[in-house]
Formats: structure tokens, sequence, C-alpha cells
């Protein structure tokens, strides 16, 4: 199963690197479904937005499930027995790829479904990864197994949707892969990617003429740290009481005092979270800090999505745009 699963990734590089956004042969891998419709399990909402956006008209809700739409932190997730079916049964399964998605190995070697096309985010990304950061005051990681401490392993950043410009080049391996599956819709496809697409390097550009133009280029975050990948394309920079999305969930006095410290050094009138209630580590930033009028904003890593979110016509794209008016107030 798992050598399919490579085969078919890399069949979608290949084309990609020999084809570019034109057409091109499909022998590569055995065509599915090309009479009925696409059965596709992603895991995430980012994920599930690409896909709607590129089937356009041929997406059915009944079609596509995402695994992730209850508020279960990606971090947390394990598959349910529903869950391994839907992917048993699925022509096309697609995942983020790192840590969180260890349970994936498992889930399709029990697979018995030779037709199951596999996709990982980071596998097609590859060059485009970046190595998570041990930036200075971030809080230490605590593994403890019977007394003994565990050096932690380097590890690649999984919040790969975070960026545009990721995103422009998953939803173009992704609109190969689909087309490779269902040759007879492969045009409308190729015209929905391309609309999408375009949606995506205007936002792009609006996040780029931000930074360019933004007085502060400098972000404190009293959370945790999923914006690796924007903060990195677009040349701004951060502190963050924890990195990635670690497993911790209280900071020490000496990482509140270094971001209090930080947050009086360039002057800024606001500490970041990401989305969700708890800003406890912020306020006492806040707390610690020479302006205690100061505020929090939120950015939103979209982690957090439900159902009910999905089902009331949030978005990718509208997301990333209010991301980027938080910003605005961010860096101004």
């Amino acid at each position: 199963m798992k050598k399919n699963i490579s085969i078919f990734v890399a069949a979608i590089l290949l084309a990609s690197n020999m084809f570019g956004c034109g057409s091109y042969k499909t022998t590569q891998v055995e065509q599915q479904n090309t009479n009925g419709k696409l059965k596709i399990v992603v895991t995430i909402f980012p994920i599930y937005d690409y896909v709607k956006n590129i089937l356009g008209e041929k997406f059915d809700k009944d079609n596509v499930s995402i695994l992730l739409d209850n508020s279960v932190d990606l971090h947390n997730y394990q598959p349910t027995s529903a869950d391994i079916v839907k992917i048993s049964n699925c022509d096309l399964f697609i995942y983020v790829g790192g840590e969180s998605d260890a349970w994936v190995d498992d889930v399709l070697n029990q697979v018995n479904n030779s037709n199951l096309a596999a996709i990982s985010l980071m596998q097609l990304l590859d060059s485009n990864l970046r190595l998570e950061e041990e930036k200075e005051g971030m809080e230490e990681e605590h593994e403890h197994e019977e007394g003994v401490e565990h050096e932690e392993e380097e590890e690649y950043d999984e919040h790969v949707w975070l960026s545009l410009k990721n995103t422009e080049k998953v939803i173009s391996l992704l609109t190969k892969a689909l087309k490779m599956l269902d040759d007879n819709n492969a045009k409308l496809y190729e015209e929905n990617a391309n609309a999408y697409i375009k949606q995506i390097k205007n936002l792009d550009k609006e996040y780029t003429d931000l930074s360019t133009s933004a007085k502060n280029k400098m972000l404190i975050f009293g959370d945790r740290f999923p914006f690796l990948y924007m903060v990195k394309d677009y040349g701004l920079d951060y502190f963050a009481a924890f990195k990635g999305c670690s497993a911790e969930t209280e900071a020490s006095f000496k990482t509140i005092a270094f971001l209090a410290q930080k947050l009086d050094e360039y002057n800024l009138d606001y500490v970041m979270t990401i989305e969700g209630t708890n800003h406890k580590i912020a306020e006492t930033i806040i707390e610690n800090s020479n302006d205690k009028n100061r505020k929090i904003l939120s950015l939103n890593s979209m982690q957090s999505i439900t159902a009910k979110d999905i089902e009331e016509g949030k978005n990718y794209i509208d997301i990333m745009k209010s991301n980027l008016e938080i910003l605005k107030q961010a860096l101004n």
C-alpha cells in the first residue's frame, strides 16, 4: 500500500515538473471513478476548502469528508473506527503528513484497497518546508520517561497551510492529482484551480504590501506559535511563549518576564495569541509590562474549525483576509 502511495505522489510531482500547468498524460497512475464522483477524505479544514474550490460544481459534501470538524485539535486527534472505514473506502485521502499524523502510517498499512491514492502535503511541499525554531525566551518542552529527560529531535513545522505561497503550490499539485483520478472533469478542475490561485496570489500581494510598508515587523506571541511560515514569507520577526503547537500549557515567570521586556523594548501595543478563549499567558505578559493598557489580538490558525463553521460558509480565503486585518493592527 505504501509503495502505491509513493508512486502516486511521485507521478504528481513528475507531471508538475514535465508539464507545468498544461495538459499531460495520465498513464502514470490508474484513473479511478471516471464514471462517478470521487470519494475524498481529508484530515483538516484548509485541505477540505482547497478541494471544494478545485472541484467547484462537482463538489458534493456527501463525497468529500473531513475528519477533524468538531474542534478536535490536529495534534490530539486519533481516528475512530468510523474514520478508518471512511479512509478505507475512499479514492483519495489527503493529510498534512507531520508529526501529528503519525497514526496515518498504521491506518494505511491496514487498508485493503489497491485503488486508494493518498497524498501528504508535506511530501508535496518538500523543499518548501521549514524546521521548527527554538527562539530565545521560549518555554522548553519537558518530556520525561522514568525520570530521564530526552533531547528533542528537529522536526519540520507542520502548519504549512498558513503560508499562501505553500497553498498556491498545494492547489496546483492537488489539481494535477484530481485530474489524474478523474480525467473526464480535468478541464473544469484546471479552470477552477486557476481562478482560485488568482485569489491566493492577490491576497499574497496584499500581505507583501503590508509587510513592506509596516512601521513594525515584530510580533510577540503569548501563546503557541503555528505561524512560522507566515512570518518567514513576509520578512516578519517574532518572540513566542512556545514553539509550534507545543504540548506545554504553562509558561514560567522567566518566559513571561522575557516577553514582557520585549514588548516594552519594541514599544508594541498588542500581544498576539491564536484563536480560543484562554489568553491567560498573554494577559500576564501585559500585566508585567510597563503599559497595562495593551490589548490582545488573535490570529486564526484554522485548527478549531467545526462542522457548524463549515456549514455557515467559513472558508480559507476569508480567514486569511481576517488574519491580514489583524496584522494591519499589530504592525502599524
